[in-house]
């Protein structure tokens, strides 16, 4: 047999072990306990068995019946990156109200400054939290209390899978407030299952370039793109390229230390660009450069 079969080589080398307390990747004591329900799991298998091709509800469908044989989870959903592109909403497990703020808002713009989103562009592969990638500003920024803090979740987990063509897709399970974090223990099988996870991706989604090509072609797209309208908007206030550059960071939620490590300047030099830049705006506070931002977006 062909399709979704012929990764469970894959599971078997890379999850049994753990499941057991064997040697697997990052095996470690506290995995001993993992209770994994081995019937929803190989059902999950069974139910694509012989198919060719999977819609993105179907793909979407079958990775969260699997993951959830593992690990528990609340929400989940699926992001194809590629540059500065809107992300493609391959699937989604909200309701109306949440949808609204972690699809149809998000990629609207919040996308840009999403650490997620960095990530997928810098090429990271394999499975990492939230908490691993942001800047270390990024929860007591403007954009975390504004937009991010909407989303009620105390974690969020991400699969990042590279694909050709310079798209990277991230799949996120989430876990709301009233759930915690994930475990350690969890979390290791999480990482355990990446060969998996890639692998899946790869039968599911083939031709992701070739979308985000549709997607392109037409000029008004291109004209609405989030990123366009943020590149435009800086020209548009006369911010030097560096300026720019130190706003966007800023905004992603980097301290003034770690601009100055990442653009290799100093302190100093970045708190001078900053006061520029406010002064160019009018702005005094970063909620304000924020709004400015997001009113960009809009426009």
């Amino acid at each position: 047999m062909g399709g979704i079969f012929s990764l469970l080589p894959l599971w078997k080398e890379y999850i049994h072990p753990a499941v057991f307390g064997g040697g697997g990747r990052g095996a470690g004591s506290n995995r001993a306990i993992m209770r994994v329900d081995f019937a929803s799991l190989f059902q999950a298998f069974a139910d694509c068995l012989g198919r060719k091709g999977m819609a993105d509800t179907d793909a979407g469908m079958l990775f969260m019946r699997t993951m959830r044989a593992l690990v528990r989870f609340d929400d989940v959903v699926i992001f194809a990156y590629r540059g500065k592109e809107r992300p493609i909403d391959l699937f989604s497990t909200f309701g109306a109200d949440d949808h609204e703020i972690f699809v149809s808002l998000y990629q609207a713009g919040p996308y840009l400054l999403d650490p997620f989103y960095h990530a997928a562009r810098a090429g990271k592969a394999g499975v990492f939290r939230m908490r691993e990638l942001a800047p270390d500003r990024f929860f007591s920024s403007e954009y975390y209390r504004t937009y991010y803090s909407q989303t009620k979740l105390a974690e969020e987990t991400g699969f990042f899978v590279a694909c050709p063509d310079g798209v990277t897709v991230v799949l996120s399970l989430m876990r709301r407030e009233r759930s915690g974090t994930f475990p350690a223990g969890e979390f290791a099988l999480l990482a355990d299952v990446v060969p998996f996870v890639e692998a899946f991706v790869g039968l599911a989604w083939p031709q992701l370039s070739r979308r985000f090509d549709t997607l392109a072609k037409g000029s008004s797209r291109r004209r609405r793109e989030p990123a366009n309208a943020a590149d435009r908007i800086w020209q548009k206030l006369n911010l030097t390229d560096r300026e720019a550059s130190i706003v966007e960071l800023v905004l992603q939620g980097f301290s003034s230390e770690s601009i100055g490590l990442t653009l290799a300047i100093s302190t100093g030099t970045v708190k001078v660009h900053r006061r520029n830049v406010y002064r160019k705006l009018g702005i005094s506070s970063q909620m304000q450069l924020l709004s400015v931002y997001l009113k960009s977006l809009e426009a």
